[in-house]
């Protein structure tokens, strides 16, 4: 069996849980503001999403004039994206002038992971499918959330974008609430969105989101 395999049921084994008799995939994580934690098993409490103006993440003011890079390193919540970036070789990416759109796990996401995932992840062997996974967390331009409203519902009330990776992702955004849908099913909700970048715009998320892997 190939690494890359190997690597890609790691990955599932911890965030997914097989749901109805297809056996298809479902994110635990967080739900959305007004859903019943019941409603997917292992999942926390309800999300909030957010739309201050550059609010504080992780304890930390978010600056405007600050880079992506920049403001994540500030983050207390974002230290393990921090550390992934850092070791795909991101950093300078995330600090130029862009513009991106990044949807930002949280620690707490990464947790949602497999035990040992991250770790994997990190090692300098899996560099190319750290590098995979996380720019599938990125979108060229900028799109806040009223952009994202706007195209979604323009489309039914869901959009999908192109990643740099390139593979899709789907958005959905039912008032306040902004759904990522990943494409194994795997669902995570935007806790913090329009944290404003100088080169982009950030949206903290709570679940981790996975292209194809193997």
């Amino acid at each position: 069996m190939k690494r890359s395999t190997q690597l890609s049921r790691a990955l599932f084994a911890g965030v997914a849980v097989l749901a109805g008799a297809g056996g298809v995939f479902a994110q635990t994580t967080a739900t959305p503001a007004g859903t019943p934690a019941t409603q997917m098993p292992g999942a926390s409490a309800p999300a909030t999403t957010t739309l201050p103006p550059n609010p504080e993440v992780g304890g930390a003011a978010m600056l405007a004039t600050k880079t992506i890079a920049e403001n994540a390193s500030a983050a207390s919540n974002l230290t393990t994206l921090v550390a992934a970036v850092e070791a795909a070789g991101l950093g300078q990416t995330l600090s130029s002038p862009g513009p991106f759109t990044v949807f930002a796990p949280t620690n707490a996401a990464f947790q949602r992971l497999a035990p040992g995932t991250v770790d994997t992840l990190l090692k300098p062997e899996n560099k190319a499918t750290l590098t995979k996974v996380l720019t599938y967390h990125v979108v060229p331009g900028v799109l806040t959330f009223e952009d994202l409203k706007a195209k979604a519902a323009a489309n039914g009330g869901t959009v999908t974008l192109t990643t740099v990776e390139g593979e899709p992702l789907q958005v959905a955004v039912n008032g306040r609430v902004i759904t990522l849908t990943d494409v194994n099913g795997n669902k995570s909700y935007v806790e913090t969105a329009d944290v404003r970048q100088s080169n982009g715009v950030v949206h903290v998320v709570n679940g981790v989101i996975l292209p194809k892997l193997g």
